[in-house]
């Protein structure tokens, strides 16, 4: 099996923010984490990371909010995408 994107989606908001998911599905786990995906999810303004999600090589998986980096339990991809559309809410609300 080749890596397969499952999936990609890119919006810009109305002001100026980028909100992308890229997920894909490899042969084998990314070294660091236990599960068979590679992710990025990226919400930013200005050139500023707010909130990032993804399993970097070797650091497996994690999550960054607000300029603090902190480890994140993955259980799903779609548990994943939920947790990060959360986070952007919360700062979308603030």
């Amino acid at each position: 099996m080749k890596a397969q994107k499952l999936f990609h989606e890119k919006r810009i908001l109305g002001d100026g923010s980028i909100v992308e998911m890229v997920i894909w599905e490899l042969p084998y786990p990314v070294p660091g984490s236990t599960h068979s995906y590679k992710y990025r999810l990226f919400f930013g303004r200005d050139g500023k990371r707010i909130v990032g999600f993804d399993n970097e090589r070797g650091k497996g998986d994690h999550c960054h909010l607000d300029g603090i980096e902190r480890s994140y339990v993955f259980i799903s991809v779609d548990q994943l995408k939920d947790d990060f559309l959360a986070e952007v809410g919360r700062r979308l609300n603030q």
